[in-house]
């Protein structure tokens, strides 16, 4: 692969203006996903930790293999929306390591509208299936939900099903479903526990059940109990839901990860991976480099794959045909990739080149990354 030589100077004034300008932006994104990170109103997570539950960012945390990282998706989902009552669309998704084992992780949060699913909600938990389903990822629900949010549920119904039919596709794949049941799972809440391969319910916490006692007595004019219309205990003796009963949080926490332990995972997607190797130009230059009105003019994309890509190095694929158009092989991290990145308008020649390079890489299964602004 070829070495890309930058021409950027990081003292020229356009690099520093841009550079304070994308710098505001960062500040302004990390702000808005610390916010989102709180969860919900102060009130609310008081409550939780009141009833003896660990918070659910506490949960996958001690979920994850200690000093390992947690690739978080669709954190601002729903932000600015619904009144800002689902931060985060009520649920924390994204792949972390358990027991050694990369996993996606779907978490309910139950401190905003009692985990209560919005139409976003469900478009955050099908992109995170969808992932998972792509690389074969196990999938681990940290459940405790109403289901949908009853105002929005003719805008959820339809697709909020495909979450619960892609859970039985995944199985159906041989991609284990394991669900921890933590508190209150009602309605679609309750469906995720009852389409997974393994279920584990907190004693005397964990309720799942379609509807509670209020809506049975309502309909049958019988009382009953939450635990025994949908306890922990109920489902161990007499429904078969339950496979493990768990003391607490933690001990449900505990069971997830033997659980994983004891899959005899192993990935079915491989790489040819190279030693991992730093960009040569420091990748904080990016900030530089993007201009203030990125949208209205072509960027300089070898300059930005130089700082992304191992070792400054990229082999440009059709360098010299469909010039709006810069694509080619690198590695990002030890792994191979494709990249894809425009620089200007996209004319046919470009369009052509991008379609024979695309097609390329799906027969090497080779990653793709898009580098755009068009």
């Amino acid at each position: 692969m070829t070495l890309i030589h930058s021409k950027i100077n990081p003292k020229d004034e356009e690099f520093r203006q841009n550079y304070d300008y994308n710098r505001t932006l960062i500040a302004q994104l990390e702000e808005r996903q610390a916010k989102v990170r709180e969860g919900g109103s102060e009130r609310a997570r008081q409550r939780h930790i009141e009833q003896g539950k660990l918070l659910p960012r506490e949960r996958v945390e001690l979920l994850l293999d200690p000093n390992t990282p947690f690739l978080e998706l669709s954190t601002l989902a729903a932000w600015d929306m619904y009144e800002n009552e689902s931060p985060g669309a009520g649920g924390i998704n994204g792949i972390g390591t358990v027991n050694g084992v990369e996993c996606m992780i779907n978490a309910n949060d139950a401190t905003a509208k009692g985990g209560t699913s919005y139409p976003v909600t469900v478009d955050k938990a099908l992109r995170a299936q969808e992932i998972a389903m792509t690389n074969h990822l196990p999938c681990l629900y940290l459940v405790e939900s109403g289901g949908a949010n009853l105002p929005h549920q003719s805008e959820l119904f339809v697709k909020g099903g495909r979450t619960f039919a892609n859970q039985a596709k995944m199985s159906g794949m041989g991609i284990p479903q394991i669900s921890l049941v933590f508190g209150n799972s009602t309605a679609g809440g309750a469906y995720i526990p009852g389409l997974s391969d393994y279920a584990v319910l907190v004693r005397g916490k964990a309720k799942v059940f379609l509807g509670g006692p209020p809506l049975v007595k309502m309909a049958t004019g019988e009382e009953v109990d939450d635990e025994t219309l949908g306890g922990a205990e109920m489902h161990a003796r007499i429904s078969g839901l339950a496979d493990y009963i768990a003391e607490d949080d933690a001990d449900a926490i505990r069971l997830g990860r033997e659980i994983v332990g004891q899959l005899n995972w192993r990935k079915t997607i491989r790489a040819d991976l190279s030693a991992p190797e730093a960009p040569r130009y420091d990748p904080d230059g990016l900030l530089g480099i993007i201009p203030i009105d990125a949208l209205r003019r072509p960027m300089p994309m070898r300059e930005i794959i130089a700082r992304v890509v191992d070792g400054s190095r990229f082999m440009e694929f059709k360098p010299d045909y469909g010039q709006t158009l810069v694509c080619g092989h690198a590695h990002i991290n030890g792994f191979p990739v494709g990249i894809l990145a425009n620089e200007g308008i996209l004319f046919s020649e470009s369009a052509n080149k991008a379609a024979q390079f695309i097609q390329l890489c799906n027969h090497s299964r080779t990653p793709l990354i898009y580098l755009q602004n068009i």
